[in-house]
């Protein structure tokens, strides 16, 4: 944990930590983590302990009777007895049913639910559900239906006009079943909702809606529980879904559903899977289920392995936090603390910073669980769109969580957004998970922050700071408050003022990097090559030689044309260097040999600079006489990899590529030992087969019918087009940041080397390339297929690998929160018969858009 274990103590206002030593999150190094309400983290000790008990004892299928299966059955039990402890209840009151995480639970719910379809003389059961709900609370209505059972979404404040008012005595002899289902913490905004609505409604005192009948409670507890304490002996719901990854973070994909046992004999089941049966015939519809509630509903031998990690978890949880009440504590004091500070940001003319989405004031853990949910707003008060937000704190390295985080209910009724908005954003192409976080200005999500029981104020404190840094410019003002009360709590709203004072003067300061790349790691190769070590076949000139950019200059200055291409480059590896030339052949997946390899960990997910900036230091050159490519990077030696497959001896791997399957092969030993010694990590080379076509997503103009254009390891288009008029601008604004004024901070060849473009032309104007349709290059022809979206890999400078947040923060200023820059082009009609080259000093005719004109 950062900081001496005294300050730490304080901090957690009184959460006793033993082992101190043992909680340490190997891979946080430098990570601010909020985002605990979608999945908590856990401590190496955790593992540590889990792992040893797995080294140590043979665990069988529980289904089997040998010595092995007895221990897992009896280990298993033991788990569930553990858990009805942590709930404050026992196997007298509620039976553990192990499933693959809270939504399977409901599943199950939902599916069992003793549901009374209307009749003649019957109304029928009603399922009524907060509108605060997670998708898969929503989703159950999806089974009632096809019962032909009525779903009625309640919103919280009619529940709470229904606390207030006594319902009317129902019929005590009327048994007609209706369950409802509401969250004890919002997942969106942390809203905690009375647990005492759960005895109110069971007892009839309480009505979701006015129909005679036996009301059940379902609690969905999978975010309260992650860090409050849960009486179950007080407040007896009955049906309770939980996933242990959102407590303690390991393992994933197990849940449980608790089941009152006084409901149970009510649950009906139709599927029968192994070990759920007493007896059965498989020749006649013949099946006895077994007695107990977890074997009648327990379809298949359960995930025994990941049960019994459960145990490790509630002994690491209580070893270092001393129980779920100090978690409560702790967690919502950062909360209140941080939402305090970020209530209090102001820009110079006094309008806020942020918009928070809450329906408490943080006074109480009662009422408010760890989370904050908001969008952050310009100094006009527009909303900047969630995927900007992200992108910036993945900058500063800050996990953070975008999106309605499958609570459109809760989404709705804090951004005020209609039903008709909802479908009229489906028909604008938004769904739920993507990063279209903004349409006609309004915004379709916010972003949340969510602590747990290892965040530290120093987590609070570094996102505080990265929005002060983000809106308000500064990077260097005064710390923020290092310590908070044991007992008061967070400070009040003018203390967070106080500590904050930098925020009104609108100063600004240098930006702030991360720290540099490890000694012995820079880059100081050559990244040019002349059109000789080509071997082209076009003719050149003799005398002096120039590098491309000089040459580039001199064609410009010569005055060939309005546009020409004044740089080409081409990354033979994704995410690594630049490879420039002056003149280069053509595929038919754009320049040959573009992004034609990549590095993958071992696991083999491909590696970008977003994860591994050091793969910029990697400098590629290819001969395509030899029919080789030659790696170089500081402190290694030089490492030959062949052009092509031996394609009797390759393996073809399936890999993917922005959700694109892909066939490669592996490069070999030789390279992966190469690759593995400068990350410091198992690393290897893939190159996509020559026998594989990947297709472009959209079909370009003039594409002859019935076929699409191929792509090699590139994100989304063959060539990837920038102006310099633009990096320009750019460089003007950046450098004007600059107080001191003495250096150029962002050279004008540094910066065009962070956008990663093939083709560099020079131009008249701005972002003019974004109104072009198409392209002409000689007789080649090229489609404009749209601009380039830009992420936080511009960050990175390309020659040290150190990220700069400025550029993505400048260019993001400049385009009004839409992060483009460069524009797509796909070939148009292209015949390769004959050899096709791009050359430095070629002109470029764009064709306009319809009624698009350049002023």
């Amino acid at each position: 944990l950062p900081g001496p274990a005294e300050d730490y103590q304080i901090l957690i206002s009184r959460i006793p930590l033993k082992n101190n030593h043992s909680f340490i999150l190997c891979f946080l190094s430098g990570t601010v983590y909020l985002d605990h309400a979608g999945a908590t983290l856990f401590p190496q000790s955790q593992l540590t302990s889990f792992t040893n008990d797995l080294m140590e004892n043979v665990y069988g299928n529980p289904h089997s009777q040998n010595i092995s299966s007895k221990l897992t059955h009896e280990t298993v039990e033991h788990v569930r007895y553990r858990i009805l402890a942590h709930f404050h209840t026992s196997s007298e009151d509620y039976s553990v049913i192990f499933t693959a995480g809270s939504t399977a639970a409901l599943k199950l719910v939902a599916e069992a639910f003793p549901w009374v379809s209307p009749g003649p003389e019957c109304s029928g059961s009603r399922f009524c559900y907060l509108t605060d709900s997670h998708t898969s609370v929503v989703g159950m209505r999806k089974v009632t239906t096809a019962m032909n059972v009525t779903s009625i979404p309640v919103r919280p404040e009619d529940m709470r006009l229904a606390e207030r008012r006594a319902a009317a005595a129902s019929d005590p002899d009327c048994q007609l079943p209706h369950l409802f289902c509401y969250p004890a913490q919002s997942n969106f905004s942390g809203t905690r909702y009375p647990l005492s609505w759960i005895g109110e409604v069971k007892a009839g005192r309480m009505c979701p809606v006015s129909v005679p009948g036996k009301w059940f409670v379902l609690l969905d507890a999978a975010s309260y529980v992650s860090t409050s304490p849960l009486d179950l002996s007080v407040h007896q719901a009955d049906f309770v879904p939980l996933s242990f990854y959102k407590l303690f973070g390991f393992p994933t994909g197990l849940g449980a559903l608790l089941v009152n046992n006084r409901v149970a004999p009510l649950l009906r089941k139709t599927y029968f899977g192994g070990g759920t049966a007493a007896a059965y015939l498989a020749g006649e519809d013949f099946y006895i289920p077994r007695s107990s509630v977890a074997e009648r509903f327990e379809d298949g031998t359960i995930s025994f392995l990941d049960v019994i990690a459960l145990k490790h978890g509630f002994d690491a949880l209580e070893r270092l936090t001393g129980g779920m009440e100090n978690i409560k504590q702790h967690t919502f004091t950062l909360a209140q603390y941080t939402y305090t500070a970020l209530s209090a940001l102001r820009y110079p003319d006094g309008a806020p910073v942020v918009r928070i989405y809450s329906d408490s004031e943080f006074s109480s853990p009662e009422e408010q669980g760890p989370i904050i949910n908001f969008n952050v707003l310009d100094h006009s008060g527009n909303i900047i769109g969630y995927s900007q937000v992200d992108k910036m704190a993945s900058l500063y390295n800050i996990h953070v969580r975008t999106g309605c985080f499958c609570n459109t209910g809760a989404c709705q009724r804090h951004l005020g957004i209609s039903d008709e908005m909802v479908k009229k954003h489906l028909q604008a192409g938004h769904v739920c998970g993507d990063d279209v976080d903004l349409i006609d200005g309004q915004p379709t999500g916010s972003v949340r922050i969510s602590f747990g029981y290892m965040s530290t104020v120093e987590d609070a404190q570094a996102f505080l700071r990265f929005i002060i840094a983000m809106q308000l410019h500064q990077s260097d003002g005064q710390p923020l408050p290092q310590t908070m009360p044991a007992e008061a709590g967070a400070p009040s709203e003018s203390e967070a003022q106080d500590a904050i004072p930098a925020i009104m003067d609108g100063c600004s300061s240098s930006p702030q990097e991360d720290a540099p790349i490890a000694s012995g790691v820079c880059s100081d190769l050559p990244s040019t090559v002349g059109a000789a070590d080509l071997h082209s076949p076009l003719p050149m000139t003799t005398g002096t030689q120039h590098t491309p950019l000089e040459r580039a200059a001199g064609v410009l200055d010569g005055g060939l044309g309005p546009y020409v291409i004044t740089n080409l480059y081409l990354y033979p590896i994704k995410s690594c260097a630049a490879f420039e030339v002056t003149t280069w052949p053509l595929g038919n997946q754009g320049l040959l040999y573009d992004r034609s390899w990549m590095v993958v960990n071992h696991n083999g997910v491909c590696l970008s600079q977003k994860q591994e900036p050091r793969l910029c230091l990697i400098q590629p050159f290819i001969d395509l006489q030899q029919k080789v490519m030659v790696l170089k990077a500081k402190g290694m030696e030089p490492i030959e990899v062949p052009l092509e497959e031996d394609g009797e001896q390759a393996q073809i791997y399936q890999s993917k590529v922005c959700a694109d399957r892909v066939n490669t092969y592996n490069c070999g030993e030789k390279i992966s030992s190469w690759l593995s010694r400068f990350f410091g990590r198992p690393c290897q080379l893939i190159k996509q087969s020559s026998k594989f076509q990947r297709s472009a997503k959209k079909q370009g103009k003039d594409q002859p019918a019935g076929t699409t254009a191929s792509l090699s390891l590139v994100n989304e288009a063959q060539y990837l087009l920038i102006n310099r008029s633009s990096v320009l601008e750019l460089q003007q604004q950046l450098n004007a940041s600059d107080e001191n004024g003495k250096e150029e901070l962002f050279p004008m060849k540094d910066l065009i080397s962070r956008f990663r473009a093939n083709i560099i032309t020079n131009g008249t104007r701005a972002f003019e390339e974004e109104k072009w349709d198409e392209i002409s290059i000689g007789s080649l022809r090229f489609q404009v297929s749209g601009p380039c979206h830009r992420c936080q890999m511009i960050c990175i400078d390309q020659q040290t690998g150190q990220r700069n947040q400025n550029v993505f923060q400048k260019l993001s200023e400049r385009r009004e929160r839409k992060v483009n820059f460069g524009v797509y082009l796909m070939h148009m009609s292209l015949d390769l018969s004959s050899p096709r080259f791009l050359s430095v000093g070629s002109q470029v005719c764009p064709v306009l858009k319809e009624n698009d004109v350049i002023s």
